[in-house]
């Protein structure tokens, strides 16, 4: 059985049904094949890209006999063998070899964090003592290189439990579905999930297995990204910054006690609430590709880039702080046109000093007051990065009384951490 997903309508329906089938198929493995087949959605595109924003790739052909073979081939967690063609590929890196990145990490947040259980067989890390008796399990997860989203804000008053996938792809519905019951309490889950098409596809399928394990699941889509709407690898607004605001505000609610539909509800409005936009100044290499993966030529920037270095609205020549500020804030606020105090998150994507993300930061704040908007609170940091991308991204969320008391709400997790 062969389908084509055409660009602009892909097929959720026969992509689950495919996928579904792939997960009861016997042979080693057979659980994390569910995500084959929507794994390649959460990639960045390589080599050299068009700029245009109506730049959406359709997706490949899915053959369900090879969905069959794929459940037969062993985990994808592979183990430590490496070949020195990839070691080669990736020596300016600091790493062992391209197939144990993840495992190696994750090896080490358990290291570093002992208030964290990280199985790194499964690939779940979920916040020691889960599930708290009557609160309600926060879950989220996307592909690693992000980092710290979403593992490092595992911890008291953001997430009880993450699932990084390989590093720019979707994590697999089996790793959902075990976060999801190592933190129900029986109050429920909440699953935050970015918009792009393997992760969404993915959580849906996680969220309907864990359900018939008994779990009440609620889900909540973030796709905060102004620079384009149909994207790379995404129906609709990518999900970028804003997840940060979302996961905190949300577990926030979550460690207050809130019920389920609440905890849903605010995380709604904080999506509603936020617009975030990046640009980058170079591309990040991935550890498999050992360079870039797309051309930037030099004097220019991408405007608008994704999180995996999809294409954003344009290609400009190199601008200023000054100059970024004043084209990122515009375009937050045209889209959001706030009427309220911001949140403003000043986030680097990975190879950005903070020496020049505190500077920007100033004209990102020079921008806002410009245009008589207060701000309520600043973050400025690498928290939703992109390997080793240089750049930055805006990301603003108008508040009232209830989301600024959330957001102050003590928080403790290895990336963030206040009021302890």
């Amino acid at each position: 059985m062969v389908f084509t997903a055409q660009p602009g309508g892909v097929s959720q329906d026969k992509l689950r049904e495919l996928v579904r089938s792939a997960a009861q198929a016997p042979g080693p493995g057979a659980g994390q094949a569910a995500g084959q087949l929507v794994r390649a959605p959460d990639r960045a595109p390589r080599g050299r890209r068009s700029t245009h924003s109506g730049d959406a790739q359709p997706v490949t052909f899915f053959d369900h006999r090879l969905i069959l073979e794929v459940c037969a081939r062993r985990s994808p967690h592979r183990g430590s063998e490496g070949t020195r063609s990839h070691l080669e590929a990736a020596m300016k890196m600091l790493i062992n070899v391209p197939e144990t990145v993840v495992a190696d990490a994750l090896r080490g947040i358990a290291a570093a964090h002992p208030e964290l259980v990280v199985d790194v067989e499964q690939r779940v890390i979920v916040r020691r003592g889960a599930p708290y008796e009557g609160k309600v399990g926060l879950v989220s997860g996307g592909g690693s290189g992000h980092e710290p989203l979403h593992g490092g804000f595992v911890g008291r008053g953001m997430l009880d439990a993450a699932c990084p996938g390989e590093v720019f792809t979707s994590p697999v519905p089996d790793q959902m579905t075990r976060a999801a019951a190592a933190v129900d309490s029986g109050a429920g889950v909440l699953f935050i999930v970015k918009n792009y098409t393997g992760d969404v596809l993915n959580f849906d399928m996680a969220a309907e297995l864990a359900e018939e394990e008994g779990v009440q699941v609620e889900k909540v889509l973030v796709n905060d990204d102004v620079a384009v709407t149909d994207s790379t690898y995404t129906a609709g607004r990518r999900g970028t910054g804003a997840t940060l605001f979302v996961e905190k505000i949300a577990g926030a609610a979550a460690d207050a006690g809130a019920p389920l539909d609440q905890v849903a509800a605010v995380a709604r409005r904080v999506v509603e609430s936020s617009r975030s936009l990046g640009v980058a100044l170079s591309a990040c290499s991935t550890p498999s590709k050992g360079g870039p993966t797309f051309d930037l030529p030099d004097g220019e920037l991408e405007f608008g880039v994704g999180i995996h270095g999809e294409p954003g609205r344009e290609r400009r020549a190199m601008m200023t702080s000054a100059e970024i500020a004043d084209a990122s804030v515009e375009a937050v606020v045209e889209d959001l046109r706030p009427d309220a105090p911001l949140l403003v998150l000043v986030n680097g994507m990975g190879a950005t000093p903070l020496l020049e993300l505190y500077g920007f930061t100033a004209e990102v704040h020079r921008a806002l007051a410009e245009r008589h908007l207060p701000v309520a609170r600043t973050l400025v940091g690498n928290y939703v990065t992109s390997l080793d991308m240089a750049g930055s991204s805006v990301s603003i969320c108008q508040v009232d009384e209830e989301l600024l008391r959330l957001w102050d709400a003590p928080v403790s997790t290895p990336a963030l951490r206040w009021g302890c």
